[in-house]
């Protein structure tokens, strides 16, 4: 397939869940793969939810809800496969649950007991990148490594592989993405740069950001852009495999700007009523990204209530396992932070830990006397 138009708009389910052609991209799935996308996008709504919750009732330190980007995140990353990686920012908890990470692992960042405890278990998956846009330059690097591996260009395509790195329209602001692009670019690298534009870097819209559409940017630095329907997961999933595909092949990056909305906050400690109006989020909530491919699979018969039923009951339990396995997270020991620090720990580094440990220590054998309040506190004079 050639690279689209410039001033190409790719959708293939409307709002109202109706199918739609489009010249130069197709979904030729099934309405059984189209009803497994829809129970994930359900499925990561649901764990956003009670994360959101548990935020709320202080058992999480923060949380950024993915409310409204389902179709985005599903749609993207069923185009992947093994050995493609992925590389998230912050955000991709529906990518998270796709590529196999736990929920309750997931919920450890947020939590502090652990740094992305996944990252040694899951293949496919990168630990979330919490730096705006680092991910990027991340992702080129991996994917130079898979050129020269081999694992690019071959005759069998199974032997392949390409890599995905996850933005937000912010990101596109930081030199680290622009560095990104030049060195994709330059080294013909297989990585796809996928922006959910969300409209909003925090509370900053984003026609403050760009001028033209983001993903004309690509042109720039000679990369072809697509901008699909970000709430469209039959049109995300269709634009999504033909970049990996040529990534694969060996004809280099691409630039996808999955046009979406942020139905939420940006995370927690945000308040979105303070720069957008209800009128804009009520627009958007009519172009939810499940209630349209809900609505299709019904109108098809490819699913009846009984479906959404079994649906609801499997949400449920995710709910519960959620909430019970937040609030029992082991708490990391000291010695652990060390661990991670460098694979060979020098000298120096190895005696620092044997002192944490000695005053960690010392706190349970009470040889640490907290201040007594009666006492007067003594100021040294200096």
């Amino acid at each position: 397939m050639s690279d689209p138009a410039v001033d190409d708009f790719v959708q293939l389910l409307t709002p109202d869940g109706e199918r739609v052609p489009h010249p130069r991209f197709s979904f030729d799935g099934s309405d059984e793969q189209v009803a497994g996308y829809l129970r994930e996008m359900v499925l990561a709504r649901r764990f956003d939810n009670e994360a959101t919750a548990l935020q709320r009732k202080g058992e999480l330190g923060l949380w950024p809800p993915a409310l409204g980007q389902e179709a985005a995140q599903v749609g993207s990353a069923s185009a992947l496969r093994l050995p493609d990686f992925a590389f998230p920012s912050y955000r991709e908890h529906a990518v998270a649950l796709h590529q196999g990470v736990d929920p309750v692992e997931m919920l450890s960042t947020f939590r502090g007991t652990a740094m992305a405890p996944w990252a040694n278990e899951v293949a496919g998956m990168h630990p979330y990148s919490f730096v705006i846009g680092t991910q990027t330059l991340h992702a080129v690097g991996y994917a130079m490594g898979l050129q020269r591996d081999g694992l690019v260009g071959n005759p069998d395509p199974a032997a392949n592989g390409a890599v995905v790195a996850y933005f937000g329209d912010g990101a596109t602001s930081q030199g680290d993405v622009n560095e990104a692009f030049i060195f994709a670019a330059s080294y013909t690298a297989p990585v796809v740069f996928f922006c959910q534009n969300n409209q909003y870097a925090i509370s900053e819209p984003i026609a403050l950001q760009s001028k033209i559409p983001l993903y004309r940017r690509a042109s720039g630095f000679g990369l072809p852009g697509v901008r699909v329907d970000g709430n469209d997961v039959l049109a995300v999933q269709a634009v999504t495999s033909w970049a990996l595909d040529r990534a694969r092949r060996g004809e280099g990056p691409a630039l996808i700007e999955a046009y979406t909305y942020r139905m939420g906050a940006h995370t927690t400690s945000d308040d979105p009523t303070k720069y957008r109006s209800s009128d804009e989020t009520e627009h958007w909530r009519a172009r939810d990204p499940i209630s349209r491919v809900q609505t299709y699979l019904l109108g098809r018969g490819a699913i009846d209530q009984a479906w959404l039923d079994a649906l609801e009951a499997e949400c449920e339990e995710l709910a519960i396992r959620v909430r019970e396995g937040c609030v029992t997270l082991r708490e990391p020991a000291l010695e652990e932070f060390f661990d991670y620090a460098v694979i060979d720990p020098p000298e120096i580094l190895l005696e620092q830990r044997d002192d944490y440990l000695e005053y960690e220590a010392g706190f349970d054998e009470g040889t640490y006397a907290e201040p007594d309040p009666a006492q007067p506190e003594v100021q040294e004079a200096f």
